[in-house]
């Protein structure tokens, strides 16, 4: 028998670490006693009592959420141990561990029974060490099982980082397998590597040489499957396949996935984020299964908490989505719970009457409208609140004596409601207090709903006249483009194709003096017509909804006259004056009469800044509306009616 203490995770001698759990272990012949020595817990004001949770993975595939695991290890070898220790209500960091390396000389007693989540009928499940906090490392277990009486092989398929997120939520650093599976780069080839090459991702993917992929037997619904893969791909970013064989019958077996949770998780705190698997075994007596596991981005592990995988949804097909919710809690006290109540806000944009509960724990029946004194959970609606309680039960405490697992002490309810008929645009916040017994409520986070922008296009169209310019008129067709259905502010661009035309006259006189006595005058009358294709473009420009039915709006408005024509005609009428003598003579013959036509491109280049109003279906819809145009250069008024249509 002998002791040692390491650190899990390796770090360098330079690195300067907060806060440290370290691994101590006893060995005697092939069973391993494991402890760990953690650091302090720092109290956070007004939080429940803090304490720890640890998930250790002993190095032969096996795993234990245990404080103190015993574990006996079928083969003699070396063994690195990990564990990952995770503090709940604690206001200090996450313990750094160091693997440890555990040696079996001889193996002199019966193996323990392999850790298991598989319940009767299932055959394949996730496990994971915590709940996703950014910077952190979260470890999956894939649980695989051969439920038939024959040696089988077959693929299982890893979806992460759901493409509904701009930014990806994991890195996926390592893949550990212990049964000789081997990566599937895609359907011909499959890298032939053994399984300690595998425990490695930089092996996982670049190795060489490849080897051809066992053919899969028609034993699956093949159409159903391939319809799954490709739903699978399109939510999901981030894929692996895995190869398996010689499976023995009842043998169970674990994949471990390390991910590594990115940063930008933070932007979408409170969110409900999945992963998913599918089981492929080529098999005679089995189809394909799907598992898909939800998890929780928190800042910090609260195990009392709501969430929702409604953060950020698109608002044109809000009716085709399932708005869920779910609230966990946990009895952090020294004794059991009997009754639990969770008084849970429920914004104006949700219809309380179509809830739907989806799922709850404790498993219990639903009350019924008379008192009864068994188990059950009650569901009471106020105005913009739903009430669950958990009555006659019995949740055993954090600190109680004798509790020994942290999940006996947790519970929790999920439900999905739908939005009312009409709604606003607009981010909805919702949270819980949770009651145990008669103690003092814990509230919860927030758990926020959030539209995306989306895009509206409308179709724009009316007249414009300036009025300063005799017999303007102008018409002009064009598209915006605007958030859709924005609530309040927002940012509109457009572009406008016009066609106008117009009239101006003049009247001016020529005077010539010919010789010492005689004047030749020209009376001149200048008749034009012009006609205009222009080009108007609005960059940019902030509108507001005051109502439903009424939003203003200002910006800035570029012209250009793509072709300008103007067709003039000048007639001049001559008159010969004596101006000393005061006589005049009219001779038509000398009268002139010019006709000419001018045409430029691109020119009478001009900006404006505007303020309109319009009224109508605001948001979207058709509206009618004003504008006012201040421009740069001559002429400077410009008033603009319009029609608008946004789709």
């Amino acid at each position: 028998m002998f002791s040692h203490v390491c650190l899990s995770q390796q770090i360098n001698q330079s690195d300067t670490l907060v806060r440290e759990a370290k691994i101590q272990s006893i060995v005697e012949g092939n069973s391993v006693s494991f402890d760990v020595d953690t650091p302090p817990l720092i109290p956070i004001s007004g939080a429940p009592k803090g304490y720890y949770t640890f998930f250790w993975e002993f190095g032969d595939g096996e795993f234990s959420q245990e404080e103190n695991p015993e574990h006996t290890y079928k083969e003699i070898g070396d063994y690195n141990v990990k564990l990952w220790v995770t503090n709940n209500y604690d206001a200090g960091k996450t313990p750094a561990t160091r693997p440890e390396s555990v040696k079996i000389d001889k193996v002199d007693s019966v193996s323990n029974a392999s850790a298991s989540l598989l319940e009767d009928g299932v055959i394949m499940d996730f496990t994971k060490n915590r709940e996703p906090i950014p910077n952190e490392d979260l470890v999956v277990v894939l649980t695989y099982k051969n439920p038939f009486d024959e040696l089988m092989d077959g693929q299982l398929y890893f979806f992460y980082n759901e493409t509904k997120y701009k930014s990806d939520n994991f890195q996926l650093t390592d893949i550990r397998t212990y049964h000789g599976e081997y990566p599937i780069v895609n359907e011909d080839r499959i890298a032939d590597i053994n399984t300690n090459s595998f425990q490695s991702m930089l092996a996982f993917n670049d190795v060489e040489p490849f080897r051809a992929a066992h053919l899969m037997q028609d034993t699956t619904d093949q159409e159903k499957l391939q319809k799954k893969i490709e739903e699978s791909e399109h939510k999901f970013k981030g894929m692996k396949q895995i190869g398996f064989s010689d499976f023995q019958p009842g043998e169970e077996r674990n994949i471990f996935f390390q991910l590594r949770t990115t940063p930008e998780m933070l932007k979408d705190t409170s969110a409900i984020i999945s992963i998913r698997g599918i089981y492929v075994p080529n098999s005679n007596s089995a189809n394909h299964s799907v598992k898909e596991m939800e998890m929780e981005i928190v800042t910090s592990h609260d195990p009392n908490k709501m969430t929702t995988n409604a953060n950020l949804m698109d608002f044109r097909n809000r009716n085709q989505k399932d708005f869920k919710y779910k609230i966990q809690f946990q009895n952090n006290g020294e004794g059991p719970a009997n009754t639990v109540r969770l008084e849970t806000d429920v914004p104006e944009i949700f219809d309380q009457e179509g809830m739907e509960l989806l799922d709850f724990y404790p498993k219990c029946e639903i009350c019924p409208e008379e008192d009864v004194a068994y188990s059950c959970l009650d569901t009471t609606f106020l105005e913009n609140k739903i009430i669950f309680t958990f009555k006659n039960i019995y949740l055993p405490g954090s600190n109680q004596k004798g509790v020994n697992s942290y999940d006996s002490t947790k519970g929790f309810v999920s439900y999905k409601i739908p939005l009312k008929g009409k709604i606003k645009k607009q981010k909805t916040q919702s949270q819980t207090a949770i009651y145990f017994d008669n103690n003092d409520p814990i509230i919860t986070n927030y758990a926020t709903t959030r539209f995306t922008p989306g895009l509206s296009i409308g179709v724009k169209a009316g007249i414009m006249r300036i009025g300063s310019l005799e017999n303007y008129q102008e018409w002009f067709l064009g598209a915006t483009l605007s958030s859709y259905q924005a609530f309040k502010g927002y940012l509109q661009s457009e572009v406008m194709i016009g066609f106008n035309n117009y009239s101006s006259s003049r009247t001016f006189t020529e005077r010539t003096q010919r010789d010492e006595f005689f004047v030749d005058f020209y009376d001149y009358d200048e008749q034009s017509e012009f006609q205009n294709l222009s080009f108007y473009l609005v960059p940019t420009s902030y509108r507001y909804n005051l109502t439903d039915f009424l939003a203003v709006g200002a910006g800035i408005q570029v012209k250009w006259d793509i072709r300008s024509t103007e067709e003039r005609e000048t007639t001049g009428e001559y008159t010969e004056v004596v101006e000393s003598e005061n006589f005049e003579r009219r001779d038509p013959e000398q009268d002139t009469f010019i006709q000419e036509t001018k045409s430029n491109t691109f020119t009478n280049f001009n900006t404006a800044a505007f303020v309109d109003v319009n009224v109508g279906m605001a948001r979207i819809g058709p509206s009618l509306g004003f504008r006012y145009h201040l421009y740069f250069k001559a002429p400077t008024h410009q008033l603009q009616f319009y029609a608008i249509w946004k789709f």
